[in-house]
């Protein structure tokens, strides 16, 4: 195959879906909407005169072809970073195309603010924003689909980052007990962990990195939690403590006003969760990513503060 001769951005679209083995999740990923990317994989199986995708119920899978053919897109979209790493390094100004990665709270309590200042300190960059799951956002930077990413773990639930990845850790974000106001739970000023046992919980599903945490923590006071309500968004989580349905942790960034009949209360030891950024380190010098980092720091001390 002449990779030389295909389109740079059919390129990435194929990389995409092999990544996210969707044509959903590449249009998630790179900004696009699912008909675009499937109309550049389209494109791409008539340059190469090659079936690239193939329907296997209501999703796609990738051939052998469309798989070497991802590999080596990979590999030339690493040498295109490299590339763009030293043309900005040359201009000495942040270009290009910067997507960058967080995770829910994240994108709504933090990112606003640094997504403005990004505007304005580096008019000619393209800031993408991607909401992702840490474990998920974490793939991405390593395999070279993001450019930078913000996410968090918990000190008992470490969030596993690769070799050749680099991170700037923000701080530590407090999470709160929600509950009931009638709640018994609610009397108290401080609630100790083993009090937490015997609770109706409302939480975010399996393999997030919070609910991995809630159930390790219950788990070692000697119970099996009671999940009844999994759901994905705080703001749903609380609309259900509300309704006096359970209990849940919620961390403090990106949390609104809690509305009438909800409290939060602290919990001891206090649990909370490793605010942090990751870049692949081979971009370290390149001024998209400087200028996003100051960024992130800035806006993270003034919520801080």
């Amino acid at each position: 195959m002449m990779v030389a001769m295909m389109d740079l951005g059919r390129l990435r679209a194929l990389n995409a879906v092999a990544v996210h083995g969707s044509v959903g999740g590449a249009a998630a990923s790179l900004g696009f909407t699912p008909s675009a990317v499937s109309q550049q994989i389209a494109k791409l199986e008539r340059e190469t005169r090659t079936v690239l995708l193939e329907r296997q119920g209501r999703g796609v899978v990738l051939t052998d072809a469309a798989r070497e053919l991802a590999a080596t897109a990979q590999a030339v979209l690493g040498l295109v970073e490299q590339a763009e790493v030293r043309l900005e390094e040359q201009r000495g100004q942040a270009v290009g195309r910067l997507l960058v990665a967080a995770f829910a709270t994240g994108a709504r309590g933090l990112m606003p603010g640094v997504l403005a200042d990004l505007r304005g300190r580096c008019p000619d960059l393209d800031v993408r924003l991607l909401e992702s799951d840490p474990y998920l956002a974490a793939e991405l930077v390593a395999r070279g689909e993001v450019d930078l990413a913000l996410v968090q773990d918990w000190p008992t639930v470490p969030l596993p980052v690769q070799a050749g990845l680099s991170r700037l850790d923000l701080g530590r974000d407090a999470v709160d007990l929600l509950l009931p106001a009638e709640d018994p739970l609610a009397e108290l000023a401080v609630v100790p962990v083993g009090r937490l046992c015997g609770q109706r919980w409302i939480s975010v599903p399996p393999g997030n990195i919070c609910h991995d945490w809630l159930v390790r923590t219950l788990r070692e006071a000697g119970e099996e939690p009671d999940v009844r309500y999994q759901v994905g968004e705080f703001e749903t989580q609380i609309a259900l403590i509300a309704a006096g349905l359970g209990i849940g942790l919620v961390p403090r960034l990106g949390r609104g006003a809690l509305p009438p009949g909800v409290v939060a209360r602290p919990v001891v030891p206090e649990p909370s969760r490793r605010v942090f950024a990751i870049w692949r380190t081979q971009a370290s010098r390149r001024p998209a990513i400087t200028e996003a980092l100051a960024a992130m720091r800035e806006r993270w001390a003034a919520l801080d503060g």
